[in-house]
């Protein structure tokens, strides 16, 4: 008998056993890929058991390629909301899907099926009702077309190559319901567990790497032919290149085969580092119950280690080894932990998350244990008085987390992952998971969280009833105190830890203080006692509701410190630590720093940076900003900007104070106040100066991912202007007026529908003026995008004798000092040509463009091609003692970053053919941001 015939005979049995040991689901597949055209020809036989107490007349599939088909899927939508639009504007031919020929039961009778709304899931209608402990064996034969994989890396790639991964049909999961998961490029396909083997045939010139199985490998007339198997196994991963790029690995503890490399680090280090791994993950988790673990990079692109590692490489600021290490050991837990613990991945991705990246902050206290965050940047001049530079690498996820809930946009670790914004689903949470299992392990000691975790992956390894309930009955078994908090507290809410010291009193030998729980959440705290620099006292204490009195004996302490270690994810630390030397030793050192810091809890930090504004009556204006904001938000900031205008040879600039309180989740989340002031240049010599105290509110929804949110703003604006003799009789208006302003504004931002409007309200001592705005944007099936844009203004009263305060078609005076006006006085030259759409919208320079009454103008545009849009207005205007007139205008709007950078080329208006003025280039329009701070948004809103 043959090795490869014999080989064969154990998988069968192996299968066979499980099936009817186990009662598990069988799935035998016969799959070919055609390269031509990127298709998979499928033939599938799965026979299904009820493991369940209940009868079922329908059965579920996973139909996950079939996200890619439309721009209706669950898929399409969830990449609207992050403000992606490849998939929407996909080609027919970069599409995915599923064309399901038949699907038959054992006599070869035709089943019903359906595709649910999101068209990512099978339903299917069995013949009679299953059983509890009854099986049925369908057959499915359909072809696969494959995505592109420009949209989430799987499919197929322009290089030749493909990444195959949730591609065949699974079964969904049956537990008293059915759990049916959309594909969202979560990575968090639930299906049940299943003994599969593959057939499959694909061209030749490719090599393959999978987590299964691989026998039998061999080639045929044009193409090749290999056997997968996979035992208590829930997906099928099948990588194929064109280049032999995966290496096995075969250590005492681990067979890997990976393609992660290193240019730097050679190829036996990495063996060396890999063992060191592999051993790693034997002694902290158990045994790797399958053949082999596939590491590969394109698994470590999909979820990379975030923060300084993502630097271009030639400046990375980490040695190459411990760069692999890193990269590997997160790729390899990834790969670890989804192939063997089979939890909820969308409802309870939490464990997952506070496992691995528990262990890699145990892996970098054990083998690198004073690694800096900034790597070989701490070590240089000018970089090293940061206090970034001094932080260790585990501390990032401390900083991390905490971007995330000083922001008030954290979400609690048994959030679905699906509910999850993008920053909290890639970053935040599961770096506050692992910081919460890091805290359990300072609190409880390391070695029973270690324990614990060891047991419950030897109990619950390839268990396709695990559960979250099962991870926290391991570590309440292995604790010797209440650890009810962490579950009940850190893990299922977003409660903030936040402690201070007060009161402290001391004798000679004790000291009696008083730590106040500032946010409720009743958690444990350490407290250190430092002498100089020196730790020589460390105390947990426990049951803080609001505040609680402790006393300890003194043994030189002169300094009281909470959470000195910074184990504990606490929201402030700032008020961590009392003296004991006197009140005037309490005050904090002030630290002037060059550029933003991560925060030090040690000083009152002070920032400069160099700034430089323009505008054309001051010219390119330099200066120093001095602020006091970190990489983390706070609740009180300070901001002045003094710049030079060489022009003019005086100060110009801004200032402002703001305070911010964050409230719930949603509804009023945010409150705002704030008083700011600027000063510049409206006109050569002729200076303006605005003193604004405000106060702003903020509304969101209850789903974080929505983009929908709601403002209100009150402010009073007083403008004061010291105007250049020259033109004095130009001005008709009061130098010196104020304003008082209401705006509620309502904003959807969505890249397929986007949607906003606001009610602003103005009074002042001339005039009471009501105006309105309605914008929307529509990308359609067809590709095409219609932009449509209301705008409606009148004065309740007015007793102005000028333009200045009046409405306007094209370019508004801006006598508030809100537009970003690069010379706003101009009428001639380039500068009088720059365009912001507000009041009117038009892009035609009118003549008599004002409105002293009311006005109401419609501004709407469509794409002809790609970015180049044809673009219309329309409106009535009306002065005092004058008749309506009607206005319009029309031309190409070249859209090439939309509010961002535009330019229009206006074509036929009431001035008539505007094209044919023999000085057109004065009428065309542009659009322009050269805020950095604008242009960042542009790239962090999917994120936030």
């Amino acid at each position: 008998m043959s090795k490869k015939f014999s080989l064969h005979i154990i998988i069968v049995l192996h299968l066979l056993c499980g099936y009817t040991l186990l009662g598990q689901h069988t799935n035998e597949i016969t799959a070919t890929l055609k390269g031509a055209n990127n298709e998979i020809q499928v033939k599938q036989k799965f026979t299904y058991v009820n493991n369940s107490s209940d009868g079922l007349s329908i059965l579920y599939f996973n139909d996950w390629t079939h996200a890619y088909a439309n721009k209706n899927t669950a898929l399409a939508k969830r990449f609207a909301e992050e403000f992606k639009r490849s998939l929407h504007l996909a080609k027919d031919r970069e599409r995915g899907c599923t064309g399901i020929m038949s699907i038959v039961d054992a006599e070869y009778t035709g089943l019903e099926w359906s595709q649910n709304e999101s068209q990512d899931i099978l339903r299917i209608k069995l013949n009679k009702v299953l059983q509890p402990g009854e099986s049925v064996r369908l057959f499915f034969t359909y072809n696969i077309k494959l995505p592109h994989g420009k949209f989430t890396s799987y499919g197929y790639n322009p290089g030749g190559g493909y990444y195959l991964r949730d591609w065949y049909l699974t079964p969904a999961v049956y537990d008293k319901e059915w759990k049916l998961y959309n594909n969202l490029d979560l990575d968090d396909l639930h299906t049940d567990i299943v003994n599969t083997t593959i057939d499959f045939k694909y061209p030749k010139g490719l090599y393959l790497a999978t987590n299964f199985d691989a026998h039998g490998n061999s080639g045929f007339p044009g193409g090749q032919y290999v056997k997968l198997g996979g035992s208590d196994r829930k997906s099928c991963e099948i990588i194929l290149s064109p280049r032999d790029t995966f290496t096995k690995h075969v250590t005492r503890s681990l067979t890997v085969v990976t393609d992660l490399d290193s240019n730097k680090y050679d190829n036996i280090s990495q063996g060396i580092s890999i063992n060191k791994i592999a051993d790693f993950l034997k002694n902290n988790l158990g045994s790797f119950p399958h053949q082999s673990l596939l590491v590969s990079e394109l698994s470590y692109n999909k979820s990379p280690l975030y923060g300084i590692n993502q630097l271009p490489s030639f400046i990375r600021p980490y040695e190459a080894q411990f760069q692999f290490e890193m990269k590997f050991l997160k790729t390899a837990l990834h790969s670890f932990l989804k192939e063997t613990l089979y939890l909820d991945s969308r409802r309870e991705r939490w464990v997952v998350d506070a496992i691995s990246n528990y262990l890699m902050i145990k892996y970098v206290e054990e083998h690198y244990p004073g690694q800096k965050l900034a790597g070989k940047l701490s070590k240089i001049w000018g970089f090293r008085s940061f206090h970034l530079a001094k932080m260790d690498f585990n501390e990032q996820y401390a900083l991390l987390s905490m971007l995330s809930a000083r922001k008030n946009i954290d979400q609690a670790l048994t959030t679905p992952n699906d509910s999850l914004i993008k920053f909290n689903q890639k970053i935040a949470n599961g770096y506050k998971a692992g910081l919460g299992m890091a805290y359990l392990a300072e609190y409880l000691g390391g070695k029973k969280i270690d324990s614990s975790i060891l047991s419950f992956y030897k109990a619950h390894n390839l268990d396709p009833k695990v559960n979250a309930i099962d991870f926290r009955r391991e570590i309440e078994r292995f604790s010797d105190k209440d650890i009810n908090w962490f579950f009940d507290e850190y893990v299922s809410t977003r409660k903030k830890i936040d402690y201070k010291i007060k009161k402290v009193e001391k004798t000679e030998d004790s000291i009696t203080f008083t730590i106040k729980n500032k946010r409720g959440t009743k958690v444990p705290i350490s407290l250190f006692g430092l002498q100089k620099d020196s730790v020589i006292s460390h105390y947990w204490f426990t049951d803080i509701d609001t505040s609680r009195a402790f006393t300890i004996p003194r043994n030189g302490e002169d300094r009281l410190v909470l959470n000195y270690d910074q184990k504990i994810p606490e929201f402030n630390q700032r008020d961590n630590w009392k003296t004991l030397n006197g009140f005037f030793s309490s005050n904090k050192k002030l630290k002037f720093q060059f550029f933003k810091d991560t925060e030090d809890p040690n000083y009152n930090q002070v920032f400069y940076v160099p700034v430089a504004n323009f505008n054309v009556y001051d010219g390119i204006t330099p200066g120093l900003r001095i602020y006091n904001k970190t990489f983390l938000e706070r609740p009180f900031q300070y901001d002045f900007a003094p710049t030079y205008s060489f022009l003019e040879k005086t100060l110009v600039g801004k200032a402002g104070l703001r305070y911010r309180k964050y409230h719930g989740k949603s509804g009023l989340y945010v409150s705002n106040y704030s008083f700011s002031g600027s000063t510049s240049h409206f006109q050569v010599n002729s200076r303006f100066t605005t003193l604004t105290p405000a106060v702003s509110f903020g509304w969101r929804p209850d789903n974080l991912i929505s983009n929908r949110r709601q403002s209100l703003l009150f402010r009073y604006r007083s403008v004061f202007r010291n105007i250049d003799d020259a033109i004095a009789d130009e001005i008709d208006t009061d130098p010196d007026y104020a304003v008082f302003n209401v705006r509620f504004r309502d904003v959807d931002n969505n890249i397929l529908n986007y949607s906003s409007w606001f009610l602003d309200a103005q009074h002042s001592s001339e005039f009471s003026k009501l105006a309105f705005e309605f914008e929307y944007r529509k990308l359609f099936q067809s590709n095409r995008q219609l932009n449509l844009r209301f705008y409606a203004g009148k004065f309740l009263r007015n007793k102005t004798n000028s333009d200045f305060f009046s409405f306007a078609l094209d370019r508004p005076t801006d006598y508030l000092f809100d537009l970003n006006y690069l010379g706003r006085s101009e009428d001639s030259g380039i500068y009088s040509q720059q365009i912001i759409i507000a009041e009117g919208g038009f892009k035609s320079q009118l003549e008599n463009p004002f409105a002293n009454d009311w006005i109401t103008t419609m501004n709407a545009s469509t794409n002809i091609w790609r970015w180049i849009e044809a673009y219309g207005d329309i409106g009535y205007i009306r002065n005092r003692g004058e008749n309506a007139r009607f206005v319009y205008d029309s031309g190409i709007r070249l859209n090439l970053v939309t509010d961002y950078f535009e330019l229009y080329f206006p074509m036929y208006s009431n001035r008539g053919w505007e094209i044919a003025d023999k000085d057109y280039g004065e009428r065309i329009r542009f659009i322009v941001t050269i805020s950095p701070r604008t242009l960042i948004g542009l790239f962090t809103r999917k994120w936030f």
